[in-house]
């Protein structure tokens, strides 16, 4: 077993504000409702994917054109104003007629479920291992809500996808620390998965949590138990500050995926 102590005085050293940047969550900032930050969240984790420029270009577009505020946008806006305003938008393999899906269908739940948080907790089950199960029905019904079929937003865990952005996002909405806003609390911190990125995969191999050549689902359930064993009300609490070397290129870096960095029995 990995010695704790080592992971907290990571914890200490990285886990701050100071290093957020350059990370989507520092969006939810701008926001003080729950409902924004938590529209915000969503569509910053949807849309993390590609080169960090382009990840915040997008991300500032699509917040520019739903001022005031997200909630006030989608609440005052309707189905067809949203698809024309979004018909020119474009990030990578992302179309403006799927941002404008994405969007309306997230008004849908909000005037049915009151928050994105409700929504998910209609299949949230504190019985299970861990939130898969969830975060699949979470998809499913997401997706027949708003009559969306394959997109480039939303992976789905069904088909083994490692649905980084999704956990990512429920880290930051469960989860309650400097970093994360903790605004989900009807959800258990030890019920979350890893946000499986190429620099948890690299830490979780030379942890020895996981063999697997493939950066999906199993693997991510994998890192997660072998963190649950070091913390089980907590077990992605590290994620942040372990990959923060790695996406900042720090000279931590080398030393942080160096098998003698740590403490294996």
């Amino acid at each position: 077993m990995i010695d704790r102590k080592y992971l907290e005085s990571f914890y200490a050293k990285y886990n701050r504000k100071e290093f957020i940047h350059p990370d989507p969550i520092e969006f939810l900032s701008l926001f003080e409702n729950s409902l924004d930050i938590e529209i915000t969240a969503f569509l910053a984790s949807s849309l993390a994917y590609g080169r960090v420029t382009q990840i915040f270009n997008s991300i500032e577009t699509i917040l520019k054109m739903m001022q005031p505020t997200p909630s006030l946008f989608l609440e005052n806006n309707s189905v067809k104003h949203i698809e024309d305003a979004f018909s020119d938008f474009k990030h990578r393999f992302t179309t403006g007629k799927e941002i404008a899906a994405f969007l309306n269908t997230v008004k849908i739940i909000i005037e049915k479920s009151g928050s994105m948080e409700e929504f998910f907790l209609a299949g949230y089950n504190r019985e299970d291992e861990n939130i898969l199960n969830a975060l699949t029905s979470f998809v499913k019904r997401f997706k027949e809500l708003g009559r969306i079929g394959k997109t480039s937003l939303l992976p789905d865990p069904a088909l083994g996808s490692a649905c980084k952005r999704l956990n990512l996002l429920l880290r930051w909405m469960v989860r309650k620390d400097e970093i994360d806003y903790g605004l989900w609390r009807k959800v258990d911190p030890a019920k979350l998965i890893v946000p499986l990125d190429i620099h948890m995969y690299r830490i979780g191999r030379k942890l020895r949590f996981t063999s697997r050549k493939s950066a999906d689902m199993k693997t991510a359930i994998e890192i997660t138990r072998g963190f649950r064993q070091i913390n089980p009300e907590d077990p992605i609490k590290y994620d942040f500050a372990l990959t923060r070397p790695g996406i900042l290129n720090l000279e931590e870096t080398r030393q942080l995926l160096e098998l003698s960095a740590w403490e294996v029995a």
